[in-house]
């Protein structure tokens, strides 16, 4: 890891663990910083921009584009600053309906209705998935220990009803805009999807910052796209996601689709799906 990174995560010790939060009576994680503080963490310094070009001859007079013969053509312009990767929303991929893989669940995109099950749940090592995400994880488990990476569940499905006893437990001890920094308000969290899966190492650093150190932590951001699963919040991205950095938290896309992502070069699920940042909860949330 990278001396300013790792300096900036002992920093951040306070980190959010949002829709991670365990019962509001057990352990409790570490102080959460309010969102837009200065002091969380950075994102990654934009890359320094490319030196002027050379003046160019004066242009030709208008009209269609000319090749001198026996030259070779051109190349495209460089698109300039604001350029993104190519993402956009895939026609064939529905970010609205709960039961697609390709929803899409944040602060400003609940889930409708906001109480809405999974059709069918599977148990993996004790904790509940929807059939398609459990399939997968179990063969992610088993390739990570085939590697010799200690990896368990921490935590899967969520209901509603589990996610509003949470978060109410949250807001009766450390007041809403607290609770808000720890814990998915419900209808927002993506465990209650069946997609949404928290692993660790059971080295102590489970759900904690500490987990982005560990060779578990490594190998699911690295191999977990093969088997369907992105982390959903990445490094600097709270401004879009929501969220701060959740190196445990892997969401179930399917391989072709977490693939896809990856080679867009988008760094959220949001900026991959066309859908606009989501840093916080809209007026009319619910909770």
């Amino acid at each position: 890891m990278d001396v300013p990174r790792a300096g900036a995560l002992l920093l951040a010790a306070a980190l959010l663990v949002t829709g991670c939060a365990p019962e509001p009576g057990g352990a409790p994680p570490p102080s959460p910083e309010p969102a837009g503080t200065t002091s969380a963490p950075a994102a990654p310094p934009a890359p320094a921009p490319s030196a002027p070009a050379p003046p160019s001859a004066p242009a030709p007079p208008s009209g269609p584009a000319t090749t001198a013969p026996g030259s070779a053509p051109t190349a495209d312009p460089d698109p300039g600053p604001g350029a993104g990767p190519d993402v956009g929303p895939d026609p064939d991929v529905d970010l609205d309906d709960p039961a697609s893989p390709g929803v899409v669940v944040n602060k400003q995109r609940p889930l409708d209705p906001e109480d809405w099950a999974p059709a069918a749940l599977v148990d993996v090592e004790g904790e509940l998935l929807r059939p398609e995400a459990a399939s997968a994880v179990r063969g992610m488990l088993a390739a990570a220990r085939a590697d010799g990476v200690p990896i368990r569940i921490v935590s899967g499905y969520r209901s509603h009803a589990e996610q509003s006893a949470t978060y109410a437990g949250w807001v009766a001890q450390k007041g809403r805009e607290a609770a808000d920094t720890v814990s998915a308000r419900p209808g927002h969290s993506e465990h209650q999807t069946g997609l949404a899966v928290d692993v660790g190492d059971g080295s102590g650093c489970d759900l904690r910052v500490c987990f982005d150190a560990t060779p578990t932590a490594a190998w699911v951001a690295e191999h977990g796209p093969a088997h369907g699963f992105v982390v959903r919040y990445p490094w600097g991205e709270h401004g879009t996601t929501g969220y701060w950095y959740e190196p445990w938290h892997l969401r179930y896309l399917g391989p072709e689709r977490a693939q896809e992502l990856v080679d867009s070069g988008a760094a959220t699920l949001e900026e991959f799906s066309g859908l606009p940042p989501a840093p916080d909860y809209g007026p009319a949330a619910a909770g």
